[in-house]
């Protein structure tokens, strides 16, 4: 996956401008600066006032606003909400969505920024097929909540019958394309906060000396950075081969289940290490507000268990084995 550098660098120095930030509710003077410079529709069709880029595009653009703590709807609104009206011949336009799934009695729980966004994309079953409507939140009953670093994650309550006249019918593929892409922007979330901790912890254990000596010639500092450096990787490389597999088959590959599973097994496990080790290795000022970890570490163990538990995926993976059998699981791994 190749990102223009000029792109990414324009991406990372806007979103570093705005950042660290940790409030809790949706920026609207950011939102519209960002806007402006096309990052907010960054892959909606240009025919529909998009900017035409691609997930790998925002891919990059993802990591720098975990980079800089930027807290925005960035990925919910632009490739999951705005992503699935396109799909259903539906317009899209820059104000802030969210998008959710309703269960059988009309409610979804923790859902990203509901309680921010000016429009609602609603997705219910009708016991036939699913249905979507792009809602006003007024017309909805939206109990605000929170995740640990402060994103809205609140619970929509609608009435399926009376949406059901602004509906239209939705394939149950690209619902499942939904459930994937939701997992994969939290899969590269987590690895941008476990690579930006990395870092932090490398340039802690150098700079910072004890007993004449810096922290990172000591080996048991030696032994935890090299831990958390490798589960990072391994995070990533997992994330990157569920991505190129999605992007190269336009996200319609037999083996993306097991490729993104995988992905969010991979980083729901390195995140514990990671962030295990990192608190340990910066000892007690790494526990502080006023230290920057806590901005990654807590994101990290925060956005590995939506979309999904750890669990759930652990499962998933499992499952997507056995089904492939002692003939099947070679090809399912390496194709």
């Amino acid at each position: 996956m190749t990102v223009d550098r000029d792109l990414a660098d324009m991406m990372d120095r806007v979103l570093a401008a705005h950042g660290p930030t940790a409030r809790p509710a949706h920026d609207p003077q950011m939102w519209w600066a960002l806007d402006e410079l096309g990052l907010v529709r960054l892959t909606g069709s240009p025919e529909r006032g998009g900017s035409g880029a691609g997930w790998a595009e925002a891919g990059e653009l993802i990591s720098a606003a975990v980079r800089h703590a930027v807290r925005a709807p960035l990925a919910e609104h632009d490739l999951l909400a705005c992503w699935l009206l396109e799909a259903a011949g539906l317009p899209a336009d820059s104000a802030p969505r969210t998008v959710c799934v309703l269960d059988d009695t009309g409610t979804a729980t923790a859902v990203p920024w509901a309680s921010t966004a000016q429009q609602v994309v609603t997705v219910w079953s009708d016991g036939h097929g699913f249905r979507l409507a792009d809602t006003d939140p007024d017309t909805l009953r939206i109990t605000p909540g929170a995740n640990m670093i402060g994103e809205p994650r609140d619970t929509v309550t609608a009435d399926t019958t009376a949406l059901a006249g602004r509906g239209v019918a939705l394939p149950a593929e690209l619902v499942e394309q939904l459930r994937l892409k939701s997992a994969m922007v939290r899969s590269l979330q987590v690895c941008a906060a476990l690579d930006t901790v990395v870092g932090l912890v490398i340039e802690h254990t150098t700079a910072r000396v004890q007993f004449g000596r810096p922290l990172s010639k000591f080996q048991a500092i030696q032994h935890l950075v090299a831990d958390l450096a490798a589960e990072a990787a391994l995070a990533r490389a997992a994330t990157e081969a569920a991505l190129s597999t999605a992007i190269a088959t336009d996200w319609s590959a037999a083996s993306l289940g097991f490729r993104v599973a995988t992905a969010r097994s991979a980083t729901g496990h390195a995140a514990s290490v990671v962030v295990r080790n990192a608190h340990q290795a910066f000892g007690a000022i790494g526990t502080t507000v006023e230290h920057r970890l806590h901005l990654y570490t807590r994101a990290a163990l925060a956005w590995r268990s939506e979309y999904g538990s750890v669990r759930h995926w652990d499962e998933e993976v499992s499952r997507s084995a056995v089904a492939a059998g002692a003939s099947g699981l070679w090809p399912l791994i390496a194709d």
